[in-house]
């Protein structure tokens, strides 16, 4: 075992020869990631060190912790909220915009949600780039808007401070450089890192499994579950793990406008049915049993259409859009404010038949080429393009039916988008099965 007084070199060689580090070892070298004490060169090693030779449970726990309390762990017992603290949080995908009906359908059922939320990330899409398609809504408030909307709506989705989990930062620009980030250890402590950072009661996790998903098979998705449950309830939050279809995209559409226009159907009650709901009520139910608000699946559920159908939930939206400096009606006017593509286009396929595999990735990328997302960091985002009407798996496709709908800036970009689209989906005379959307659910409790 490596002692705390040893050099951070030591520590790592103790790494890079397969020992394992001791909690005060690690909490040394993210203190010392955090403070800039150990460089970069010292960094990218320990990373590399962890990529090669792994972590065992109690090692992964202790990063994880070490990483939530590396900068400032949100504290709620001051505001006395009549119900717990939740959130969830996705491995990503294309039309996955869980979050912004999660988040408010929550709230309306008594939880308070801060969600800390992220930009697009390659072929998947952000919720905070999606939020800013919504004029005048702020991803950075003050703290004391931030605790209030929690504790008074119920929800706040926001983006990240500098000082939440801040080792984690620089962690991961290391990793990205240095052929580290598929580490599991590493990749489950930098997303729980951040969120139990949030102070939170209870997490649910959705890990992807698809064509679309960071993990493709579902061997892989469940590991990473089962680890993310494990390791984030022996560091004290209670946490449920649901692996979910990302074989095709989540919703019929992607895009930033897009996907909050399809937000805005499901919580108004206008969209009453598809992958998206079904997806989104299932991690909601396990959410409300984990933090108390529900004594079964089907009281959970019970609730979770009672407060759709009556409003609720929506009405929690409006407010947290208004709350954070979005229009006030937004809700009843979404096509005043939201902006719309001046190119609509439908892809059509070249021969009718079913769709029989979607590359979702391919597809995600396609919305990107749109300017729905970020080729470089500094990339301007487009709010207004992206897909509609998109397919499904097993579904008839023909001259009538076509494979999408293409929001474009310009007739150029919509060609690109129609080649691609075409590219990404197979169509034949065959049937096929639509693919299994819950794959597995792990729950574990805190100690």
């Amino acid at each position: 075992m490596a002692t705390r007084a040893a050099l951070p070199q030591e520590l790592i060689r103790a790494k890079r020869d397969g020992k394992a580090l001791d909690s005060e070892a690690i909490h040394q070298l993210v203190a010392g990631i955090s403070d800039g004490s150990l460089g970069d060169a010292q960094v990218g090693a320990l990373a590399m060190a962890i990529m090669l030779n792994g972590m065992n449970t109690a090692e992964t726990v202790a990063l994880t912790e070490a990483i939530r309390d590396s900068g400032q762990v949100l504290e709620w017992n001051d505001l006395d909220l009549p119900g717990p603290v939740l959130d969830k949080h996705s491995t990503g995908g294309v039309g996955d915009l869980v979050s912004l009906v999660l988040g408010p359908w929550i709230a309306a059922c008594g939880g308070h949600v801060p969600m800390i939320s992220g930009r697009g990330l390659g072929h998947t899409g952000g919720t905070l780039d999606k939020l800013e398609a919504i004029p005048g809504y702020s991803i950075s408030p003050d703290t004391a808007t931030f605790r209030a909307l929690v504790k008074e709506v119920g929800v706040a989705i926001i983006g990240q401070t500098a000082d939440l989990a801040p080792a984690d930062k620089r962690l991961y620009a290391v990793r990205d450089v240095t052929a580290t980030v598929e580490s599991l250890p590493l990749i489950v402590s930098s997303i729980l890192g951040k969120k139990l950072a949030c102070g939170l009661d209870a997490l649910v996790m959705d890990v992807k499994v698809g064509s679309g998903a960071f993990m493709p098979t579902p061997e892989a998705a469940r590991e990473l579950a089962g680890v993310i449950a494990e390791v984030a309830s022996r560091a004290g939050t209670p946490t449920t793990a649901v692996v979910s279809d990302m074989s095709q995209p989540l919703a019929p559409c992607a895009g930033n406008a897009i996907e909050i226009h399809e937000a805005l159907r499901l919580l108004s009650g206008e969209k009453r049915h598809g992958r998206l709901l079904d997806v989104t009520r299932t991690l909601a139910a396990e959410l409300l049993m984990a933090g108390g608000l529900a004594a079964s699946r089907d009281l959970a559920l019970a609730r979770l259409d009672e407060t759709l159908s009556s409003g609720a939930a929506a009405e929690r939206f409006s407010r947290m859009v208004a709350g954070l400096g979005g229009p006030g009606d937004l809700l009843e006017r979404p096509g005043h404010y939201l902006p719309t593509a001046p190119v609509m286009r439908p892809v059509y396929t070249r021969q009718a038949g079913r769709v029989m595999r979607i590359d979702t990735r391919a597809v995600g990328l396609a919305v990107v080429a749109l300017g729905g997302g970020r080729r470089n960091p500094a990339d301007v985002i487009d709010p207004s393009v992206g897909l509609t009407h998109i397919a499904s798996i097993g579904e008839q496709v023909d001259g009538q039916r076509p494979l999408a709908m293409i929001h474009a800036a310009s007739d150029a970009d919509a060609d690109e988008a129609e080649r691609q689209i075409l590219g990404a989906m197979t169509v034949d005379d065959s049937t096929t099965a639509p693919p299994t959307l819950i794959h597995d659910v792990i729950r574990r409790e805190a100690p």
